[in-house]
């Protein structure tokens, strides 16, 4: 009888313990299956976050339309120069791109260049100077108003139009001419509605120029316009410091210093800086190079131009270079949203074709030009 409740018990015993593992064995599994299916789903949501964070980056240069050669040019260099473990990586110090004014950041045609409008509101419209104006002054701002009624564009203009800014403007302070060119920015861009002369830059370079910021670059504007009209145009509107606006020259002058040679003569605490009512160089065509070489000391692996005045410095760019460089130039083609000639558009077309630069279409690869 012992032994009979003896062998119930172990059979209880064992029935027990076994079970116990089967459930032990069941939970792990439930367990692990629980795990499997969280993991999952975390992983899932983690893809789709990762995703909606892709899809929340800011797409760049969205002025520019998707099909733009120009764009995708840019989008591709850019990937390329910027990847530590691309053969065309760039080193941050070497970054450097140069840009054009008139006709490539700022329009060229409202109804003509910003500073040639300047010398004719200077001589023409100013009632403190029109009649102290030189006769040369006047010969010259005539010369430019009869370009744009028709007339042929006098060789020598680009000279004489330098010589006309520094002598009209002489003895302006630097402040005081950068004043007068403020005033001047809020007079209305002919032909535009709600558009002052200050606003009209291109919204998709002005897009460009934050591109480049944004990736390290560092830039700067090369113009063959005076280098303080430049300086008073873009304040306000480009974030450049003034040591990276270069541009034509005048001479200047200490207000105490007459006649005397600058070698003689020291600047002191009563004086300031004039303009001197000397022209000394028009930086255009080759000029652009020699003074690229001189104030920016290395060769640049972009250049923005619109026209043969920035030919030179697009093959400087692009010519022995150490580093992936490449040249763009604008098309001044839209002739509803801008002032565009389209003889002019097709010759640079042919020339961007000839040269390997990259053309850019106003009319087809911009969603918008001035905004």
């Amino acid at each position: 009888m012992e032994n009979k409740k003896n062998m119930v018990w172990k059979i209880t015993a064992v029935t027990a313990i076994c079970l116990l593992a089967v459930v032990s064995v069941l939970y792990i599994l439930g367990v692990g299956w629980r795990n499997k299916e969280v993991s999952e789903k975390e992983a899932a949501a983690g893809n789709e976050a990762s995703q909606e964070i892709s899809n929340n980056e800011p797409e760049a240069l969205t002025l520019w339309k998707d099909e733009a050669e120009a764009k995708n040019k840019m989008l591709e260099y850019m990937k390329s120069v910027t990847d530590e473990n691309s053969p065309d990586f760039i080193p941050v110090s070497n970054r450097i791109a140069v840009f054009d004014l008139d006709g490539t950041l700022y329009g060229e045609t409202n109804p003509t260049y910003f500073d040639y409008s300047l010398l004719m509101h200077r001589v023409f419209e100013d009632e403190d100077y029109r009649d102290k104006a030189s006769d040369f002054e006047r010969e010259t701002a005539g010369n430019i108003l009869d370009s744009l009624t028709g007339g042929p564009s006098p060789e020598g203009i680009e000279v004489d139009h330098g010589k006309a800014i520094a002598s009209s403007f002489s003895g302006m302070t630097i402040d005081e001419f950068e004043e007068y060119i403020d005033e001047f920015k809020k007079y209305p861009a002919p032909g535009y509605e709600n558009m002052t002369r200050g606003e009209a830059f291109y919204k998709p370079m002005l897009e460009l120029l934050d591109y480049l910021e944004a990736n390290d670059f560092t830039t700067y504007i090369v113009s063959g316009t005076d280098r303080f009209i430049v300086r008073g145009l873009v304040k306000n509107t480009l974030n450049l410091p003034m040591g990276q606006i270069i541009g034509s020259d005048e001479t200047l002058d200490a207000t105490g210093q007459g006649i005397t040679d600058g070698l003689e003569y020291t600047y002191s605490d009563e004086d300031e800086l004039v303009l001197g009512g000397d022209f000394v160089v028009k930086n255009l065509k080759m000029n652009k190079v020699k003074v690229i070489a001189q104030e920016i000391g290395e060769q640049p692996v972009l250049s923005f131009g619109n026209s043969t005045g920035d030919s030179s410095m697009a093959e400087y760019v692009t010519t022995n270079n150490p580093y992936k460089s490449l040249a763009f130039m604008l098309c001044c083609d839209d002739t509803e949203r801008e002032y565009g000639n389209v003889e002019k558009a097709e010759k640079m077309e042919k020339l961007c074709q000839e040269y390997d630069w990259i053309p850019i279409s106003m009319k087809n690869d911009w969603t918008t030009i001035y905004g």
